[in-house]
């Protein structure tokens, strides 16, 4: 990993091969020999994990990527109920789409405030 996070409209133009989902984080292998990773290094008082994949990532699997962007919020999305008490917590979307469908990966973050919310998106080596 290099280390440096870039935004997620790196894809748009990319052919996906391979997509590697290991629930805390997700790798875009790209036909190009380019790999990225979306994921969140934990730290003490934090959790951030994808919560859902809206979509079929198979979907983003050999064609141009024709849409990529994050959107953040701190409202939980429509029809979600949290059970329990949260100091802060920030939802992050990423949208991505190809002429074959569209996929929204959710990931949720929450803390005590004084930590990381966020979510990496880098290249790998």
């Amino acid at each position: 990993m290099d280390g440096n996070n870039l935004n997620i409209d790196q894809l748009i133009g990319k052919i996906i091969t391979e997509i590697i989902n290991l629930n805390d984080q997700i790798q875009f292998n790209c036909m190009d020999g380019s790999g990225y990773m979306m994921y969140h290094m934990q730290d003490c008082c934090e959790s951030v994990v994808v919560e859902d994949i809206i979509g079929d990532l198979n979907d983003l699997i050999g064609s141009p990527i024709l849409k990529a962007s994050e959107d953040c919020s701190n409202d939980d999305p429509e029809g979600y109920i949290y059970e329990g008490y949260r100091d802060s917590w920030t939802w992050t979307f990423y949208n991505i789409a190809t002429i074959k469908g569209h996929v929204t990966i959710r990931w949720y973050g929450s803390s005590n405030g004084y930590y990381s919310e966020s979510v990496d998106f880098i290249k790998v080596k």
